[in-house]
């Protein structure tokens, strides 16, 4: 990996009967790390493998847990089919993505224990640059796929469908793009609708993806419908999707931090109404002193003694 740079693995799901959500994300060089943002500022040069992370987020309808420990380069395992970091890990055996979990909850500790399985319909193998200098670039691994998640703590199973991608880049997040939007939607014939808006912070242009994956993997090409903005979160964080529809309803608001906020949304698309996942980030916000502070208490880090 390049140094001062990053790479993550992003899976979500949500469950047939839309009473249950998940998402995982597996971080090399975790970009929202309050500890790699500092190291970075002393050195541009910083080796993203000292700040690693697994972050699991699990929502219901009465309760949500969420968990993200930081870890260094002694709790950093990889090869060409596995990732593990500190408890939890990630492996593919040629069909089937697996991610099993341990991690400690905050703010109030408790276990959050269990597995994800994850089928790709189809692996697409495409990848996408997010800037013009192509030092970021997303990859949308398996954009249509089924899950089964089985949590032992809490105790709970489920199955429903999912979704894997992949970003990596060459230096920080937060000097590239000021902000972006996210969204990701499947369709009752089993195809994911994915736009991705993001904003430059040197051209101040936006740039947009608008593609459909069918269930075999091909990518089609779309022209995005208007942006829509919606209501602001508690943070008051700014946020839009595209829409076809402007009556767009925020069914529940899953995460809502100062600089990022992660949502599901009822919308209207290719004219069917479907359930999105969603995400708004800002990392003018990310970048403030204030939030820099108050990071640590959701994201605490853990070293291993070499």
């Amino acid at each position: 990996m390049t140094a001062g740079g990053y790479c993550w693995w992003y899976l979500d799901a949500i469950s047939d009967d839309g009473q249950h959500g998940l998402t995982l994300i597996a971080f090399i060089g975790s970009v929202f790390s309050p500890y790699y943002f500092r190291a970075r500022r002393r050195d541009p040069g910083a080796a993203p493998e000292q700040h690693c992370a697994m972050n699991i987020a699990v929502y219901g309808r009465r309760s949500k847990r969420w968990a993200m420990t930081e870890r260094g380069a002694g709790d950093l395992e990889r090869d060409a089919d596995r990732l593990q970091i500190g408890p939890s890990q990630l492996d593919w055996d040629g069909s089937r993505l697996r991610a099993r979990f341990d991690e400690i909850t905050v703010p109030l500790p408790s276990r959050l224990r269990g597995e994800v399985l994850l089928w790709p319909e189809a692996l697409p193998g495409a990848s996408f640059p997010l800037d013009g200098q192509q030092r970021h670039r997303w990859t949308p691994f398996a954009p249509c796929a089924r899950v089964e998640v089985r949590l032992e703590q809490p105790h709970r199973s489920w199955t429903g469908h999912g979704y894997f991608d992949g970003n990596d880049g060459s230096e920080a997040l937060e000097l590239a793009f000021r902000d972006w939007n996210w969204s990701r939607a499947t369709a009752a014939d089993g195809s994911t609708t994915i736009y991705y808006d993001t904003r430059s912070r040197t051209a101040q242009r936006t740039a947009n993806l608008a593609l459909r994956f069918d269930s075999k993997g091909l990518a089609r090409t779309l022209s995005p419908p208007p942006a829509v903005s919606l209501a602001r979160s508690g943070w008051r964080m700014p946020r839009a999707s595209r829409s076809e529809d402007s009556d767009i309803v925020v069914l529940a608001t899953l995460e809502d931090t100062p600089f990022y906020s992660r949502s599901l949304l009822t919308t209207k698309l290719l004219g069917e109404p479907v359930t999105a996942m969603h995400e708004s980030l800002s990392l003018d916000r990310f970048r403030q002193p204030v939030v820099q502070w108050m990071l640590p208490f959701r994201m605490p880090r853990w070293a291993r003694r070499m």
